[in-house]
């Protein structure tokens, strides 16, 4: 009793201290923000080193849009709320931990990471064609794992020291970091033993002897993120029809992207074809397909 007393009486002395030491804080942080305020730079300056602008909030209707466009494509609108909350918690997350970023919107991240899962891929082989640093294939395997799943991820890269894209001047990556193997299995590290097992295939997709190594298996997921152009699209839609599992997932991501209209196109001529993948539909800004069995 008499050390509860002591205890309480202890904890009454320090009130006085911690509200000084909040009132410290607070005139801190007010100070800060009027250096800040006051500094000609512009916010962005401080900011922009992250290469993906000041802030990863969505703004309200982004949000409700892609929570609504994702309960259109997998049917389930308490999952997509869910799975959206998680994955927005999750790229923050990894892009404060791991080793330079996530390539994209925030909406158009947290839509992939969440509609894999929910459109239960047939198997856990995921394939996915263009990395940057690997932080997506890392929450991907930790959205899958949630969603019990065991993913084995296969990557196919050229990881050549800075992001290559066809029709587009090479230039390193705003966050500095060189586009390196090392980096991408500093992040895959960060999914654990999942992470650490991905295969890593350096190289074009369109390489016949990197299809080759890659192509012992049927995917139940292929993520279609590299050669942007609409002949790279096209060759890596063709790559996909042959390597997907039936029932699996094929994600074409930038699609209807202005910046990138060779994607549409390319997606457009596919479907033309006598093809065994399906369009599910759209979120935010990647296209979902699932392939129907063979024959």
């Amino acid at each position: 009793m008499r050390a509860l007393l002591t205890s309480k009486v202890a904890r009454r002395g320090l009130r006085p201290i911690l509200g000084l030491i909040d009132q410290r804080i607070e005139r801190q942080v007010r100070r800060e923000l009027t250096n800040l305020r006051d500094d000609r730079r512009p916010l962005e300056f401080f900011f922009d080193g992250t290469g993906r602008g000041i802030s990863r909030l969505p703004s309200p209707p982004h949000l409700e849009r892609t929570v609504a466009e994702l309960a259109k494509v997998t049917g389930d609108r308490d999952g997509a709320e869910r799975n959206i909350a998680q994955a927005f918690r999750l790229l923050v997350a990894l892009e404060a931990l791991g080793v330079g970023r996530i390539a994209g919107g925030t909406m158009n991240i947290c839509g992939k990471l969440s509609a894999v899962p929910l459109l239960d891929p047939p198997n856990d082989d995921i394939l996915e064609i263009g990395t940057l640093y690997g932080m997506f294939g890392t929450g991907l395997i930790r959205m899958m794992q949630r969603a019990g799943h065991d993913p084995r991820l296969t990557i196919v890269d050229p990881l050549a020291g800075e992001q290559l894209q066809p029709g587009t001047k090479t230039t390193a990556d705003p966050t500095g970091t060189p586009v390196r193997e090392a980096a991408v299995r500093a992040n895959l590290a960060l999914a654990g033993e999942a992470g650490t097992a991905a295969r890593i295939q350096r190289g074009f997709s369109e390489d016949p002897e990197v299809r080759a190594q890659v192509s012992d298996r049927s995917y139940g997921v292929i993520i279609v993120d590299g050669d942007h152009s609409a002949a790279g699209v096209a060759a890596d839609l063709e790559w996909a029809e042959q390597i997907v599992a039936p029932g699996g997932i094929v994600v074409l991501d930038d699609f209807g992207d202005p910046k990138w209209p060779g994607i549409k196109e390319a997606f457009d001529k596919h479907m033309a074809t006598d093809t065994r993948l399906t369009f599910l539909g759209k979120v935010a800004r990647s296209g979902y397909l699932r392939a129907r069995a063979s024959g």
